[in-house]
């Protein structure tokens, strides 16, 4: 059967919000499984971002904090981008990466890059698409030197957005196993009496996190690894 199917998630239409010394944000997450993920002793998880379009790029610090929080003291073996971009040299830069599991298909019939892929141990190829951009901004903060000293007065507001899919390929089975969607707001304040106070919204951590504790539950399901 070809067609996801929506299911209950461990985040999925959960708001998490957050404003303990920051901007506020919230984070949605949503879950297509198709398969069950799991893992074995020995298999490794690879993290990479889709950096295919000349209009934006999946930034490299959010797939690496998903690979880092990922592997953060959990039973998920997990082969950072940099290291497996350079080891399957040219095969998986931006212009030549496989787009779709058939391009994929094809790429395993040059020769070496079966074995390459077979010696990191790989079983699930996570592909994050997406970015974080600024949406909105207001106010104005503005500073002044005199005789009295120096200082600010304003009030700023900014407002970011980030979009992500991760889509799990399961390598072994050439199947696409499932999707993970984030979507995080945030507004970020700049209160300025004398000294600017930045209050910032963590909008792409709290996206990083959401997408990584929503891969580790379809991962390694419940009771799996102890």
């Amino acid at each position: 059967m070809n067609s996801f199917y929506k299911i209950p998630s461990l985040l999925g239409g959960l708001l998490l919000a957050t404003g303990f010394l920051g901007g506020c944000t919230t984070v949605s997450i949503d879950e297509y499984r198709r398969s069950a993920g799991e893992l074995d002793a020995g298999d490794s998880v690879v993290i990479l971002g889709r950096r295919h379009s000349s209009d934006y790029e999946t930034e490299p610090s959010l797939i690496s904090c998903v690979g880092n929080e990922l592997d953060n003291g959990k039973s998920i073996r997990v082969i950072s981008e940099s290291q497996f971009v350079d080891a399957l040299y040219p095969w998986f830069e931006p212009r030549t990466a496989p787009m779709h599991m058939k391009s994929l298909d094809r790429l395993l019939e040059i020769p070496g890059v079966q074995e390459r892929l077979d010696n990191y141990g790989v079983k699930y190829i996570v592909w994050i698409d997406g970015n974080t951009e600024t949406t909105d901004s207001a106010g104005s903060i503005g500073c002044s030197i005199g005789t009295a000293g120096a200082g600010c007065f304003g009030f700023g507001t900014w407002d970011k957005e980030s979009d992500y899919e991760a889509a799990i390929w399961n390598f072994r089975d050439r199947e696409v196993s499932g999707k993970i969607s984030a979507d995080a707001q945030g507004t970020s304040y700049m209160p300025a009496i004398v000294v600017p106070i930045p209050l910032i919204a963590r909008v792409q951590t709290n996206a990083c996190k959401g997408i990584a504790a929503q891969l580790e539950d379809f991962l390694m399901p419940a009771g799996a690894g102890t």
